[in-house]
């Protein structure tokens, strides 16, 4: 069986799939389309609740990993980035309504610009990304 919890790639890839299904609901439930609010350059993340500054926080370290795995060449930097992710991504989740919130559009900007990161270290690990489970 494969464990959807953990330091594994279906945990990763799970919670990808959750922050893409969020910003799903967003557009088809509630009207609001994450990539028109950028294309209209109407994208503001306001950082209130301490699960939204981890989150934003983890995705900062971005650089920084590239820089290290630039540096040594071992994957596991990558690896380890995107796990860090996926747990904050979790608590944030569990803690932080996204949809019918006040602070949903800042949200749904959050997830996509946390799924967009993702998908960067999955392809940098040659792993697909899936959009829904």
């Amino acid at each position: 069986m494969l464990e959807t919890n953990g330091d594994t790639a279906i945990y990763l890839l799970y919670a990808h799939a959750r922050l893409e299904s969020i910003c799903t609901k967003g557009k088809e439930k509630h009207n609001v389309d994450v990539d028109e609010l950028i294309k209209a350059n109407k994208a503001t993340i306001v950082v209130g609740h301490p699960a939204e500054r981890n989150l934003t926080l983890q995705l900062q370290m971005f650089a920084d990993m590239i820089e290290s795995t630039l540096d040594d060449l071992f994957p596991y930097h990558v690896c380890e980035f995107v796990y860090n992710v996926s747990t904050a991504v979790s608590k944030f989740v569990n803690q932080c309504r996204v949809l019918d919130s006040p602070e949903m559009e800042s949200r749904l900007l959050l997830c996509r610009a946390t799924a967009i990161v993702m998908r960067q270290c999955f392809e940098l690990l040659g792993i697909r990304p899936v959009m829904r489970i």
